[in-house]
């Protein structure tokens, strides 16, 4: 693997450090408080071409590689979490999911306005009973006639109260575990489909997450995506590829905090002298240097991998696990260069351990990777 930025990836990430700092940053504080994003940045993430990333053009994609999108991830990550979520979501898991598996049909029909930001995806796997074991959701898909009947509640989903539409897991037999899910693309304003948003968060409080409730949501049986039965591949691929986006952004919170810590501690002075020349200040700085670099090469190579048809779903593991994890302890470190002032939020470093914590626990927690990868190095199955 080449470690050098080719010409266009250097300019996309160019364009998505300027789009952070014009667009995200300043407002990334006021978003929090609030506990809402201005949705109008959707409509700009798609002016640029970032929720298109990896489509094909002629769905209105902007193509690109899958190292062009860790590289805007990565910087939506830095600027705030809560923003990179919708470009994961409704690009990461959905478009790209309806782009894999979908029918020519239903990619005419959604591809083009989730590229654009006229529409946005959610994913609609998650269930109050089933969060890590996700095969054994209960929500029911039952066909009756030309159609299927859909009930059930899924929550803690992002963008679920702004999507307009549902990549929804739902059973639709009564075959053991995942063998009994089949995907479907709901819109959300069928009848029967009610949405609530999920306030109080600890982190990503800008962001639109939500408990959906269907109650016999009638769907047309062509709203099936891949063949009935293969639902959980649908998920399991989109996830795979989703690892890879949160540990970019997991990237951009560290990077955050090393750029926060850093200049702060240049400023700060106790002692007589800039805390940046007190040994232990800059411990806690080199850990965060080294934690940035370290994740971001794992993400790199998944990117890699990806774009040369090699397998990756381990090293998507191992990224995820070691960049969310990073993403809290670099938070940490940076709070304590900020001292008493990371603890309240006119000063970024709060937010960024807030909005790291989650990392670790969406898109598989750090036990279920641990897990995966142990079962990938020793052959054998801990489930």
């Amino acid at each position: 693997m080449d470690l050098a930025l080719s010409e266009e990836q250097a300019a996309v990430r160019r364009l998505a450090a300027d789009f952070t700092d014009r667009e995200v940053v300043p407002h990334a504080t006021e978003w929090d408080r609030a506990e809402s994003v201005d949705r109008g940045i959707v409509k700009k993430l798609g002016a640029l071409g970032f929720l298109g990333l990896t489509i094909a053009e002629e769905y209105g994609g902007s193509g690109g590689d899958h190292l062009a999108y860790c590289l805007v991830t990565e910087e939506l990550g830095r600027g705030d979490s809560s923003v990179r979520g919708i470009v994961s979501v409704s690009l990461g898991l959905v478009a790209k999911s309806i782009a894999a598996w979908g029918s020519e049909e239903q990619k005419r029909a959604w591809l083009p306005a989730l590229i654009s930001g006229e529409a946005v995806g959610c994913f609609g796997l998650t269930e109050p009973g089933t969060g890590s074991d996700a095969a054994n959701l209960t929500t029911r898909a039952v066909r009756d006639g030309g159609d299927y009947v859909i009930s059930g509640t899924k929550t803690f989903i992002t963008n679920g109260t702004w999507a307009d539409v549902v990549l929804l897991f739902a059973r639709t037999n009564d075959a053991p575990g995942h063998k009994g899910v089949s995907a479907f693309l709901v819109p959300t304003d069928s009848p029967g489909l009610t949405r609530r948003e999920i306030h109080g968060k600890l982190g990503l409080r800008g962001q639109a997450t939500a408990e959906l409730v269907l109650e016999d949501v009638r769907v047309p049986a062509s709203a099936m995506i891949a063949p009935e039965g293969k639902g959980f591949s649908v998920a399991m691929s989109a996830l795979a590829k989703g690892r890879m986006s949160v540990a970019a952004g997991c990237v951009g919170i560290a990077q955050a905090c090393l750029d926060a810590a850093v200049r702060y501690a240049g400023e700060r002075e106790q002692f007589g002298k800039p805390i940046a020349a007190h040994q232990l200040v800059q411990e806690l700085i080199a850990d965060i240097a080294v934690d940035v670099d370290a994740a971001r090469l794992l993400t790199w190579r998944v990117a890699d991998l990806i774009d040369r048809g090699q397998p990756f779903a381990t090293e998507s593991s191992v990224a995820k696990l070691y960049a969310s994890e990073a993403a809290v302890r670099s938070a940490n470190n940076a709070l304590q260069v900020f001292g008493g002032y990371g603890y309240i939020d006119e000063y970024p470093v709060g937010k960024l351990l807030r909005d790291a914590r989650v990392m670790t626990l969406y898109e598989g927690t750090s036990q279920i990777h641990k897990l995966l990868i142990g079962r990938s190095v020793t052959g054998v199955s801990a489930f």
